[in-house]
């Protein structure tokens, strides 16, 4: 598994894109932070294009299932992983997930 960084593209389900926004910068990939937890959650979703009458778009990212390491912190936080899944707020409730799509570095990895 790859370590997650503000760079990575994380997506819903229907392949809207998450606004990364780390919590630290202290810690970088190739001189771009790392995520750490709680950083993939409560994020904007935007282009979500799952949207009708009846259907609510994916605007917001909620609670991270699995993704984060039980190993490697930073600040007592632990790093996001690209084995990510969440949900988002989008329609249905609780069956659209957030996953990354592209880790977009190759060069540092860790365990679960």
């Amino acid at each position: 598994m790859r370590w997650i960084h503000r760079d990575s593209l994380i997506t819903c389900g229907h392949d809207g894109r998450v606004s990364n926004r780390p919590s630290q910068e202290w810690v970088t990939v190739q001189a771009v932070p790392v995520l750490t937890r709680p950083d993939p959650e409560g994020r904007d979703i935007t282009a979500c294009p799952n949207y009708g009458p009846t259907i609510k778009p994916c605007l917001h990212t909620l609670t991270v299932t699995v993704g984060y390491s039980t190993w490697v912190r930073v600040d007592r936080q632990p790093v996001v992983l690209s084995h990510l899944d969440g949900l988002t707020d989008g329609t249905p409730p609780g069956t659209v997930h957030h996953q990354v799509r592209d880790v977009r570095q190759s060069f540092l990895g860790a365990d679960a």
